[in-house]
């Protein structure tokens, strides 16, 4: 595993880059990401599994979060590992790149819709691994992605960016404009919880004084 040493940095200096790139390798998957949180949303994406790419690509867009994501796994067993391994690398590359959480807004929300479909995210960079997820799609794959899939993405994340997570699908027919709303209200949310809090400058946002 490698990050960039300015990923430690306090999250409310604003002239300090937050950055990592974390490398994770097992028998199963490897994979390098790299992410800018105060990036322009900019991805460039290869997982080997081309939906999760186009969600992916909904996280850098509206969650203004430039992405490199580079991925080699088991694939033709089918799309498990690496889907959740990609989960697992991100959320390890957000929490580095996130440092102390000094001044940061911390919590996150979005709600976003796509014609018929309406979903809702909140984040906390708590510190403490938590995910509910509520999503009844319509179908079971979106062309060959299997659905079940997603909450493996989640999980692994939230177990390692160390955040709670709350997803709902309020509504939808067409299963790829639930998974879409779902992942544009995630970086959404993602956005707001890691923007800095100008009131809250050097102030870690907890009473217990750490995350």
């Amino acid at each position: 595993m490698s990050s960039n040493p300015s990923a430690t940095k306090s999250a409310d200096n604003a002239t300090a880059p937050r950055r990592a790139t974390v490398t994770r390798n097992t028998k199963e998957t490897q994979i390098t990401v790299t992410i800018d949180l105060d990036g322009t949303g900019v991805a460039n994406l290869d997982s080997g599994v081309p939906f999760l790419d186009h969600m992916i690509d909904q996280i850098a867009r509206h969650g203004m979060i430039d992405i490199t994501l580079k991925a080699t796994g088991d694939t033709h067993i089918d799309d498990h590992h690496t889907v959740e391994d990609v989960g697992i690398t991100l959320g390890q590359a957000l929490t580095q790149a996130l440092g102390d959480k000094v001044g940061l807004t911390r919590y996150g929300h979005a709600y976003v819709p796509l014609d018929e479909a309406l979903s809702r995210v909140v984040i906390d960079l708590s510190g403490r691994p938590g995910l509910t997820m509520k999503v009844d799609f319509t179908r079971s794959r979106i062309a060959e992605f299997d659905v079940d899939l997603f909450i493996e993405f989640f999980q692994g994340f939230v177990n390692h960016a160390l955040c709670t997570l709350h997803i709902d699908n309020l509504r939808g027919v067409n299963a790829h404009h639930q998974a879409e709303t779902v992942f544009k209200a995630f970086g959404r949310a993602l956005r707001m919880a890691c923007t800095a809090d100008p009131r809250a400058a050097g102030i870690m946002p907890s009473t217990k004084g750490s995350l």
